[in-house]
């Protein structure tokens, strides 16, 4: 049995769940989110916590048990707390700044600025010009925009310029050699 999977998730006061065949929405005070849970996995409110069951011991079902548990947790996590993630830009003249209420501008050496608009749920802040923070309630949402705002500009292993994640180490190769 899965031990992620049989671990119950609590729902702290001020969170409802609305569960309806294999679906479930989860609404607190940041927002409101839904999923379908994958397979046949089945939800059920138990007091104060949410269990998931799966149907069999079928392997693919096993596979489906603990990703669905952590699913609805995070949904739970999110609408309570939120969650945000940290970007550091490094390199002469890259920076970033607020463009809007729900947009970035970024400078990452190219010939022109690159524009990043917020994707609904999603907000940007900027602290200071090489640090961005992507916040929202939808953990895979946040990961996602993250994700593609260092991809456009990776940090390189020379000298390490580019987009990374904040605590991230990048592997420097050495240089040229001089003879």
């Amino acid at each position: 049995m899965s031990r992620i999977g049989r671990a119950p998730i609590a729902v702290p006061s001020g969170v409802t769940v609305t569960i309806d065949r294999n679906g479930v929405t989860v609404a607190g005070p940041q927002g409101t989110l839904a999923r379908t849970l994958p397979g046949d996995m089945s939800i059920r409110q138990e007091g104060g916590s949410l269990i998931v069951e799966r149907p069999n011991d079928e392997r693919h079902n096993r596979a489906l048990h603990g990703l669905s548990r952590t699913l609805v947790a995070n949904m739970v996590a999110g609408v309570t707390g939120g969650f945000t993630k940290e970007l550091e830009i490094v390199g002469v003249g890259y920076r970033a700044a607020a463009k809007g209420s729900d947009g970035l501008e970024l400078a990452l050496g190219f010939s022109h600025p690159v524009t990043v608009q917020a994707p609904d749920g999603i907000t940007f802040e900027v602290p200071i010009p090489t640090r961005i923070i992507v916040k929202g309630i939808d953990k895979e949402k946040v990961g996602q925009v993250a994700a593609d705002i260092r991809k456009m500009r990776k940090p390189e292993p020379y000298k390490g310029k580019g987009v990374r994640y904040a605590g991230e180490r990048v592997l420097r190769k050495a240089g040229k050699a001089a003879k």
